[in-house]
This record gives C-alpha cells, sequence and structure tokens, in this order.
C-alpha cells in the first residue's frame, strides 16, 4: 500500500483510541489536520487499510453503522445497548479454537473463523 499522509493520520488516530471509531468520528478528527479530506476519502482509507489486514472492520447489526479497530488481535467485543459504546473483551486464541471446534460439531461443511459480539449495558451506564 503506498503511503499517504492522509493515510497515516487516519491509522494513527485508530491507534491511540479504544473505542472503535465510526468513519464520522475519524473524519471530524483527521479534517483537523486536513481541512479539505472529506468523507469519501476517509472511508476509502479504512476499507483500503481494513482489506490489507491492518485495521479491522467491524459491523455490529444493531448500530447500524462500521466500526474500526486497531486491534487485529483476535478478541472479542461488547456493545452496550444504552451508549452504544464498543468495549474489548479479553479472549485467549484457546477460547477462538474451541468455540469453532464446538460449532463444527455435527456441521459437514469447513468453518473458517466467526464473528461473535456480546449486548448488554456496560459498566457507565449501569451506575
Amino acid at each position: 500500500m503506498k503511503y499517504s499522509r492522509q493515510r497515516a493520520a487516519i491509522l494513527s488516530f485508530l491507534q491511540s483510541r479504544r473505542d472503535h471509531p465510526t468513519a464520522e468520528l475519524v473524519y471530524s478528527s483527521v479534517k483537523e489536520e486536513f481541512p479539505n479530506i472529506s468523507l469519501g476519502t476517509v472511508y476509502r482509507n479504512l476499507n483500503q487499510l481494513a482489506e490489507a489486514r491492518i485495521i479491522t472492520k467491524h459491523s455490529f447489526g444493531m448500530l447500524g453503522t462500521d466500526h474500526f479497530d486497531y486491534n487485529t488481535d483476535p478478541h472479542y467485543h461488547f456493545v452496550c445497548s444504552c451508549c452504544n459504546a464498543v468495549i474489548d473483551l479479553p479472549a485467549s486464541p484457546d477460547d477462538f479454537l474451541s468455540i469453532e471446534a464446538e460449532a463444527a460439531k455435527g456441521f459437514d461443511g469447513l468453518i473458517q473463523g466467526h464473528s461473535l459480539y456480546f449486548c448488554g449495558i456496560c459498566k457507565n451506564c449501569l451506575n
């Protein structure tokens, strides 16, 4: 992937976050440094970074918009049904393998991965 200052700024912004921002949030932040950047350019760069597996693109059905994650290590997510926060949940590689092995029992196809997120109310909203 060819280097661009805008793409580097997008990646730097994601690297500094743990809250899985949307493209709109990335855009509003990067626009401070690059006032002429368009939302389309941000979307294009985020999708290119996700296709290159430099970041991860998540589509949480209940939220209706894509969220982007700098952390590409296997982990699960929790989505708060009150504030829509997306929070990382710790998981080991063994957790992923055991879920896939359990799902494969009695299934004649080949499972090559899975996507799973948990829903509920986060600690902040409970308070």
